[in-house]
């Protein structure tokens, strides 16, 4: 009862997104910022394919003529929302997870946008010889994961839907890099982890993929920043979330041309690169958070609160951005 009394708390908690979608929102002016910012940071790691698309293309060089564009690359998303909280970004994407750490630590952030999900695009793994054969054989096991992170509830989904609890397993909290080493030297009996990680190590070393986030979670990419900048630069978030979804569009159409570059960035072989592309709804187009989307993250948020993961409840659609005039995510 209290969670369904929630989730109706949360549609209410939205009401501008509606009137998004009535016929004379979609006529309306574009939101215009009085200036353009000084400065744009951004925040991005190596599975922010669009990100990624962007710097390599100087895309935003040239559409914010008068911003100096700043990236900043990290290995996952706890530590890029930490520095976006600290004032060091601007703007940046993560998975479902690091927000929901941020939230309930008191980080003063925003969503701002989302591309749809991808379920596959995140995995258990485990070796290809292990008497690991269900996700129940996860008991008392160690399994590596980036605290935080989109595998954190990826791992405790897992464990609820093989009716364990959190308690009956050892997680070991690692970053991607030294997880893998863990995991290839054999210190740990499985991985959660996520693209494109999961896609390296799956054509390196062969491991078996115990599950996907296929049924588990959507692996939902949430687009941030800070909050005086959204609220600040209106026009500017909305014309980075335009840029992401052209971005995405040329993925779409030149995936050979931007598996190289991405292979060219990352250091990550074609093969890696294909991979993980493959597994990226098509399109992928960004946009502002519905509805739907802000109650699919209030159960992430729910859910890391019942097993004691966060030191209190929080409320997603709080720190969910309302601008006017703004599409709305895919589901």
């Amino acid at each position: 009862m209290a969670t369904a009394f929630l989730y109706r708390r949360l549609l209410l908690a939205l009401p501008l997104l509606s009137v998004l979608l009535s016929p004379a929102a979609s006529q309306a002016q574009p939101l215009i910022d009085k200036k353009e910012p000084e400065q744009i940071r951004i925040g991005f790691q190596k599975s922010a394919v669009n990100l990624v698309v962007l710097k390599q293309r100087n895309t935003l060089e040239q559409r914010f003529k008068n911003s100096k564009i700043v990236w900043l690359e990290f290995p996952a998303g706890p530590q890029l929302l930490e520095a976006l909280s600290a004032g060091s970004l601007d703007f940046g994407m993560t998975g479902d997870s690091p927000p929901v750490f941020a939230q309930a630590a008191n980080k003063d952030l925003l969503y701002v946008g989302a591309e749809p999900p991808k379920p596959e695009s995140s995995a258990i793994l485990v070796q290809p010889d292990s008497a690991i054969k269900t996700l129940a054989d996860l008991k008392g096991k160690r399994i590596a994961l980036q605290k935080g992170s989109s595998a954190h509830f990826l791992l405790v989904q897992a464990v609820k839907k093989a009716g364990l609890a959190w308690t009956d397993i050892q997680p070991i909290y690692l970053a991607p890099a030294d997880a893998r080493a863990a995991f290839e030297r054999g210190s740990i009996d499985a991985w959660a982890i996520w693209d494109p990680y999961y896609g390296a190590a799956e054509l390196s070393f062969k491991p078996r993929v115990l599950s996907t986030g296929r049924g588990l979670s959507n692996n939902n990419s949430f687009y941030l920043a800070a909050r005086g900048f959204a609220e600040n630069y209106p026009g500017t978030v909305l014309s980075l979330l335009d840029e992401l979804t052209k971005a995405d569009r040329y993925v779409q159409q030149n995936r050979k041309e931007v598996a190289q570059l991405i292979s060219d960035v990352s250091g990550l072989n074609l093969a890696t690169v294909h991979l993980f592309l493959s597994r990226r709804a098509n399109p992928s187009p960004t946009a502002v958070i519905t509805p739907a989307m802000a109650i699919d993250q209030q159960r992430v948020a729910d859910s890391f609160k019942e097993i004691g993961l966060i030191p209190r409840a929080v409320k997603v659609a709080d720190i969910v951005w309302q601008p006017k005039n703004a599409p709305l995510a895919q589901q």
